[in-house]
């Protein structure tokens, strides 16, 4: 079973009947062995399926269809293995909704010098056939992916499963559903939004709930079921020795068990992927979940504070599309400055950062909160893993969608923060701080982002483009200037791209 367990790519592979049956018969035995490869790759976390070779425009247009209405089909691979004349693939390519990857390769690597002649040209030209290809989805205005090379490499096989991941995460975007509960931060901008907007931009829907919903379903966990969660506490963190024998710490301890239990069940039975709470707005809980949330992030739930439902989506979204890989993805803000021989950003929040970023084994431990509610909460302590990261932040422009995304380097902290009761990471932003945050600022971008070490840029930049949205990089080319021009010529694009 691969990663992604039931869902599939479908691989399409156009020609005509120009070349007779033995070609074709040729033609869908080469797409069919390039399948199975792929599927049998380690390289590919995906099924790839093989479809019949489409000749006409009525075959291309009934397989662009029913790859509409699969359930498990999240987005196809065309490839011309001969020439297909690319007037068939309009009516297709019109009203095809799922993302396509444009594969531009052949079945065999090399040319067998010695004996190559014409059938073999004939058979073997997708060198010509993905131009004529190429061409009408440029003149359709189409955003997609090419990828070039020999479908056997090892690089044009990560390739494939780069988008292939990134297809999964537009997918889960369709279908995500966001719990709220509570409303936005007061007066707080960026974290607002057009939720009606959104789900016609991105498919997911976001459903506000006020904290009477949710507690009736966190006070009906029994205490069985918190001894049971604290067992597992004890054997996933270093648990501080007085949380377990200070009276006062140990119902901190199953108050926070209560709330995660609580949580998973309504999120779950709900259908929901993705949450958001406010420090704000804590009417009838006992306090603002700390460990109950990093919890969640960690199995996978999108999480935003403050009622910010785009990062909680962001969030969720870039924890499906680096499924199985090394590197986490949390929620993140950026907290405070180190300004010194390199400047360098401490990322943290208040309580809720997502374990699969850290480094070493988290700490459960107990702290006083002071922001909203002043309350002890249990929470994990940790710091994030060395190595490069990118921050996103989504952000709503009024007509459109933004994503803002800065490459950083997580580093580790020169010192250790002892008082800190927090999670935390320390990284440098590329180019420089300077120029980084000065960037992030003249793009709009929030306090709070998706920090991730499990996506590249390249596939949040493939995200934007399946969304239709603007992408705005900030890395180690950038320059203020520079990114300034790309913003107002962004502007003029998307403007006259919407119409009238």
């Amino acid at each position: 079973m691969k990663i992604y367990g039931k869902k599939e790519i479908w691989l399409i592979t156009g020609s005509q009947h120009l070349y007779g049956p033995a070609v074709l018969r040729k033609v869908a035995e080469n797409s069919e062995t390039i399948a199975t490869s792929l599927t049998s790759s380690d390289n590919i976390s995906i099924k790839i399926v093989a479809k019949d070779t489409v000749t006409t425009p009525s075959d291309i247009l009934a397989v662009c269809l029913a790859a509409n209405s699969a359930e498990n089909c999240v987005g196809v691979i065309l490839w011309m293995h001969t020439f297909s004349p690319a007037k068939m693939w309009i009516g297709g390519l019109k009203v095809l909704h799922k993302p396509y990857m444009h594969l531009h390769t052949q079945f065999n690597a090399a040319l067998p010098f010695s004996e190559i002649d014409m059938d073999f040209m004939n058979l073997n030209q997708s060198a010509h056939g993905d131009r004529e290809f190429g061409h009408i989805g440029t003149r359709l205005r189409q955003d997609r992916k090419v990828v070039v090379g020999h479908w056997a490499a090892t690089s044009v096989q990560a390739e494939i499963d780069s988008w292939c991941r990134v297809a999964m995460g537009w997918s889960e975007s369709q279908s995500l559903k966001i719990a709220r509960f509570g409303d936005n931060m007061r007066q707080v901008a960026v974290t607002e939004g057009d939720k009606v907007s959104a789900q016609i931009q991105f498919g997911y829907e976001v459903h506000a709930f006020g904290l009477g919903d949710l507690q009736p379903v966190v006070d009906a966990v029994t205490d069985d079921e918190v001894a049971g969660q604290i067992e597992t506490y004890e054997s996933e963190y270093v648990v501080s020795p007085s949380l377990l024998t200070d009276p006062h710490q140990f119902e901190m301890l199953k108050n926070e068990a209560r709330l995660e239990l609580g949580m998973h069940k309504f999120l779950n039975d709900g259908g929901f992927g993705a949450f958001t709470n406010c420090f704000e707005n804590l009417t009838g809980m006992t306090n603002l979940p700390g460990l109950a949330t990093q919890r969640l992030m960690s199995q996978g739930y999108g999480y935003g504070a403050e009622g910010d439902w785009k990062t909680s989506a962001m969030v969720r979204i870039a924890k499906v599309m680096s499924k199985g890989r090394f590197g986490g993805t949390s929620f993140m803000e950026d907290y405070t400055y180190n300004f010194g021989a390199t400047d360098q950003v401490l990322g943290a929040h208040m309580l809720e950062v997502c374990p699969s970023i850290a480094d070493a084994k988290p700490k459960l431990e107990v702290h006083l909160h002071t922001i909203g509610c002043r309350n002890d909460i249990a929470r994990l302590l940790f710091t994030g893993k060395a190595g490069p990261a990118i921050n996103i932040s989504v952000i709503d422009m009024g007509t459109r969608f933004r994503m803002i995304i800065n490459e950083v380097d997580t580093v580790n902290p020169s010192q250790e923060l002892p008082n800190l009761p927090v999670a935390k990471a320390l990284w440098v932003p590329r180019p420089n701080l300077s120029i980084a945050a000065a960037s992030w600022i003249h793009a709009g971008g929030a306090h709070h982002s998706t920090y991730t070490q499990g996506i590249s840029t390249e596939e949040a930049v493939d995200l934007a483009e399946m969304a239709g949205i603007e992408a705005v990089v900030i890395d180690a080319t950038t320059t203020v200037r520079g990114l300034k021009t790309e913003l107002r010529h962004n502007a003029a694009y998307y403007h006259l791209n919407q119409g009238a």
